[in-house]
C-alpha cells in the first residue's frame, strides 16, 4: 500500500518542523562526537568503585538500561538504575552515582544529587545544561556536558546515542568494560548502513521502518526480544510513546513465557488491538531462539498478528545499534502517518505544569 507522505521530505518537514528526522539521521554523528570529546571525561580521581547507580528519568535513563543489559557478562561491578527521587540504601563512598538528565532540571535526578552528596558517593554528571551542569561545575564533578549539535530537534529522547556513549566511555575509563576503536567503527558502520536502508528516499517495499510504521497504525505494538537487546527494546517503546504518541510496550523472553501468554485470550479485542514484533538473533542462546519461535506460534493460536525481524549484524554491540536505528525511523514514520508532530509532548508538559502549582 502506498504511503506518499513517507516519501516526501517537504511534506514531512511540515509535520516535523523542529527536525526530529534530522536527529534520527544524525545518530552516527552523536556517537562519533562523544568519542572525539572523550578527553573531557576525567574520572581519574575515582578509585575502587564497588557499584554503580545511574539516576535518570525517561530518555535520560535509557542509555544505562541498554548498557546494563548489553554488558552484563562483562561488567565487573553491579549496576543499578534509579528512576525515582531516592537512591538505593546501599549507596556509599564506594558507589559511582552517574546523574543523567538531558535538560539538567529533572527534579527526581536533582534530589538524587543531594542524596549522593549526603552519602559521600563518587558523582559524575551527564547533561546538556540546567541546574545539573551548574552543580557539576560548582562542585567540580566529572562530567560530560552534551553539546547537542547532532540533535537539531533538541529532544532528549533523540539524544540517546550521546547518553549511551558517555556512559560507555565513563565505564571504559574506570576499566570496568572494554571499548576501543574497533567497537566504535562497528557501531558507526551498522548505524550508517541501517540509516541508508531507512531513508525517506528508500521506497516502502524496501524500507523496513516504513513497513513497520504502516503495520503499527491504530494498533498497540509490543516489541519482543531477549537478553542483550532488552535496553534497545526499551528505547524503541519509549520513542513510540513520546514521538508517535501511541501506547506501546516491550516484553522480554523468557519472562514473557511464564505469564503473558495466558493473558492474551481476553479481552476478545486483543487480535484487533495488538501487534507483536519479535526480534530474532543468532546471538541469543539456542533455547531463547526456540522460545521466540514457539511464542510466535502461541500468538497465532489466539489470532494475534505478529512479525519476526531477524537482526543480521555480527556482534551484540552492532545488533543493539541496528535495532535502535531501525526503531528510531519507525516511530517517526508512524508519527508522520498519523499527521502528528513528534517533538511536542503536551501531556508531559501539562503534567509538569500541574506539579509546579
Amino acid at each position: 500500500m502506498s504511503t506518499p507522505i513517507l516519501d516526501d521530505r517537504s511534506a514531512i518537514k511540515k509535520i516535523d518542523p523542529e527536525g526530529a528526522l534530522d536527529s534520527a539521521e544524525s545518530i552516527a554523528d552523536q556517537v562519533k562526537q562523544v568519542w572525539e570529546e572523550q578527553d573531557r571525561i576525567d574520572l581519574s580521581a575515582y578509585k575502587n568503585v564497588s557499584n554503580i547507580v545511574v539516576a535518570g528519568m525517561g530518555g535520560s535513563a535509557l542509555g544505562a538500561d541498554l548498557i546494563k543489559n548489553l554488558y552484563k557478562e562483562e561488567l565487573s561491578v553491579p549496576m543499578e538504575i534509579c528512576k525515582d527521587y531516592e537512591l538505593p540504601n546501599f549507596v556509599s563512598k564506594n558507589t559511582l552515582v552517574i546523574l543523567s538528565s538531558y535538560s539538567g532540571n529533572t527534579e527526581e535526578t536533582l534530589n538524587c544529587a543531594k542524596e549522593a552528596e549526603q552519602k559521600g558517593a563518587m558523582i559524575a554528571v551527564i547533561a546538556a545544561g540546567g541546574k545539573l551542569v551548574e552543580l557539576a561545575k560548582e562542585k567540580n564533578y566529572p562530567r560530560f556536558i552534551i553539546n547537542p549539535k547532532a540533535n537539531p530537534s533538541n529532544q532528549p529522547r533523540m539524544a540517546t546515542a550521546y547518553n549511551i556513549m558517555a556512559i560507555i566511555l565513563m565505564l571504559k575509563k574506570l576499566a570496568l568494560i572494554k571499548f576501543g576503536e574497533e567497537d566504535l567503527h562497528q557501531i558507526l558502520d551498522v548505524i550508517n548502513k541501517t540509516t541508508l536502508d531507512c531513508l525517506v528516499e528508500v521506497p516502502q517495499d524496501k524500507n523496513q521502518a516504513k513497513i513497520l510504521a504502516f503495520l503499527f497504525v491504530e494498533r498497540r505494538p509490543i516489541l519482543v526480544g531477549a537478553s542483550f537487546l532488552e535496553g534497545a527494546l526499551h528505547i524503541g517503546a519509549n520513542q513510540l510513546n513520546e514521538n508517535a504518541k501511541i501506547y506501546a510496550d516491550y516484553k522480554i523472553i523468557p519472562e514473557l513465557n511464564h505469564h503473558l501468554m495466558e493473558g492474551l485470550t481476553f479481552p476478545k479485542s486483543n487480535p484487533l488491538n495488538h501487534f507483536f514484533v519479535f526480534f530474532q538473533s543468532d546471538l541469543y542462546r539456542s533455547e531463547v531462539q526456540k522460545r521466540i519461535s514457539l511464542t510466535q506460534e502461541a500468538m497465532e493460536k489466539v489470532h494475534i498478528e505478529n512479525i519476526e525481524i531477524k537482526l543480521e549484524s555480527e556482534t551484540k554491540l552492532m545488533q543493539v545499534f541496528e535495532l535502535i536505528t531501525l526503531n528510531t525511523f519507525t516511530n517517526l514514520y508512524l508519527s508522520y502517518l498519523e499527521g502528528t508532530n513528534p517533538c511536542p509532548i503536551p501531556m508531559v508538559d501539562w503534567f509538569k505544569a500541574q506539579l509546579e502549582k
